[in-house]
């Protein structure tokens, strides 16, 4: 059963029930109150009867007379009878042996009056009896005269009390089926709209379940059912952000093997063809060399491939000493080798550094430079220079190299960083470039905590900054 079809079911089994249960009461309470009024004019009558009695008691006990109490009870008993002509009342009067002093009833008294039953003198018993479809309620007392008793019982016809209750049943039957249908259609109508919000969330779920990460709920409402839609498209946002990550995660996990594969195979398949070459050909001294020269040119790039993969797979690690270093003892350090790289492509190298302590491992921040300062030197063109400077931005401390080479393309600015992705293969190749210089670069600006970003424009240089943030605890910056 469907989450709206039990709410239209269980509303309407408590509104029959809660319905029906208050009308009972107050159908029959309204029945008590009348019926208890009747008993009570009842017990007023025969109060006023046994007054009326007792008013005349005295003229009896003069005559002593049966014959003549007997009139004269009779004589009362046809005043009050016909002072209430226009009623249904009824008065029996009876002797101490059982004999009829007064009767007007039209319809059998019982003989069996079990009301009658240990009935003391000045109390008045009362009873209700069924009576050929007839519901009559009955007033006994008894009244001493002369030394007799005497039993009177004062009967009226309550059955259009109960005539009433039974109309009224009648009449809330009708107002209960259509009460009934009435809210079995608002409710139909209730349910469904309440329950058609969780139908869309839903119905998203199992979009979202299929692969479409990006639906999303369209509730506006600003109740519970609103805030779960707003809980639910904000958790959809999380898991659509994860998924992303992994999915980007994955297409660089491939990339970096279908190009670590392809970078493997190159100097590979040199080496073999070379080794196989002057294995199967007679010895010629130029040719073995050319062959040497290759087949160790090779080699050597393998060896710079798998120590720069090596260097990736350190720097996952996070257990690094960080000391505080000079930036400048650095930059001197590295400048005599930067020099003679730079000298070889005829290229200026200007180093300008205003004066920083870094909390640095001194050997990866060396890698860092020498790797921005390589990538650098293969953009660059003769005759072209490269400013490698260290300066205060704010409370920022910046490492920066800039280039007046080729650039990068826009294309390519949000992939230079991943493993073996290279915009430009063929002058990457021609180099000995293997991609990986700006991967590890990054990874060990991610150790210390600094942020690598790039500006660069096609055919008008290449500007890199390394930031590092004072005070963290494994980037921290002492002037």
């Amino acid at each position: 059963m469907k989450f709206w079809q039990k709410i239209y079911v269980f509303s309407i089994l408590v509104f029959i029930i809660i319905f029906n249960a208050a009308s009972i009461m107050v159908i029959e309470r309204s029945h008590n109150r009348m019926l208890k009024q009747e008993i009570n004019n009842a017990l007023s009558q025969n109060m006023s009867i046994h007054s009326s009695v007792d008013a005349i008691v005295p003229i009896l006990q003069i005559y002593d007379s049966i014959d003549y109490e007997k009139t004269v009870l009779t004589r009362i008993a046809n005043e009050f009878v016909g002072k209430n002509n226009d009623q249904l009342v009824y008065l029996e009067i009876r002797d101490e042996q059982n004999r009829s002093v007064f009767n007007n009833t039209d319809f059998q008294i019982p003989k069996q009056r079990e009301e009658l039953d240990k009935l003391a003198v000045d109390e008045i018993s009362y009873i209700l009896r069924d009576i050929d479809q007839r519901t009559i309620l009955f007033t006994s007392n008894i009244a001493n005269i002369n030394h007799k008793s005497y039993v009177f019982t004062y009967m009226i016809d309550v059955t259009s009390v109960y005539q009433d209750r039974v109309d009224q049943y009648q009449f809330f039957a009708k107002v209960d089926v259509a009460a009934c249908f009435l809210y079995m259609l608002i409710m139909f109508f209730v349910s469904r709209g309440l329950t058609r919000s969780i139908d869309r969330l839903s119905q998203t779920a199992q979009v979202i379940a299929q692969g479409d990460f990006s639906e999303r709920v369209r509730i506006k409402s600003k109740d519970e059912i609103g805030m779960l839609a707003q809980n639910f498209n904000d958790m959809a946002a999380v898991v659509e952000d994860k998924i992303t990550i992994l999915e980007r995660n994955n297409e660089e996990k491939q990339r970096f093997i279908n190009n670590f594969t392809h970078e493997l195979k190159t100097p590979l398949t040199s080496i073999i063809a070379y080794a196989n070459f002057m294995r199967t050909t007679k010895y010629n001294e130029e040719m073995f060399m050319d062959s040497l020269n290759v087949i160790y040119s090779e080699g050597k790039r393998l060896e710079s491939l798998s120590l720069k993969l090596m260097n990736l797979i350190l720097l996952q690690e996070d257990d690094f000493q960080m000391e505080l270093h000079d930036l400048g003892a650095i930059f001197a350090e590295l400048k005599p080798t930067l020099s003679v790289m730079a000298s070889e492509k005829h290229v200026g190298m200007i180093v300008e550094c205003e004066p920083c302590e870094l909390l640095v491992e001194k050997d990866l921040i060396k890698v860092l430079i020498s790797n921005l300062v390589d990538n650098a030197l293969k953009a660059s063109a003769p005759q072209q220079t490269i400013i490698l400077r260290a300066l205060w931005r704010g409370d920022q401390y910046i490492l920066q190299v800039q280039d007046e080479g080729i650039g990068i393309a826009k294309e390519h600015q949000d992939k230079i960083f991943e493993p073996f992705y290279m915009a430009d293969k063929s002058r990457t190749r021609s180099s000995n470039g293997a991609g990986l210089g700006l991967a590890i670069c990054q990874s060990i600006a991610g150790v210390h905590h600094a942020a690598i970003h790039i500006a660069s424009n096609e055919n008008q240089g290449t500007t890199v900054e390394v930031v590092f943030t004072p005070g963290h605890p494994k980037g921290g910056i002492k002037e």
